[in-house]
């Protein structure tokens, strides 16, 4: 599970507890259905500019090292 709050928050009073970057309204789910349907990072980032390329480039790694460790 990501723990990093500077990456990502939920809390009730913001979008419901949705998952969300922290610092925004911008739900995590969001970057995964733009890189889903074929959307660049870039894409991305230009639609919700509250979100950093840090805060993306963050959350993939720390997704990916998890990932890892799930199978190792």
């Amino acid at each position: 599970m990501i723990t990093d709050f500077s990456i990502i928050s939920a809390s009730p009073e913001i979008m419901g507890g949705t998952p969300v970057f922290a610092g925004t309204r911008v739900p995590v789910q969001t970057l995964l259905d733009y890189l889903k349907a074929g959307e660049s990072i870039d894409d991305f980032l230009d639609g919700f500019p509250t979100v950093t390329r840090e805060q993306v480039i963050a959350l993939l790694e720390e997704a990916g090292k998890q990932l890892v460790g799930m199978v190792a």
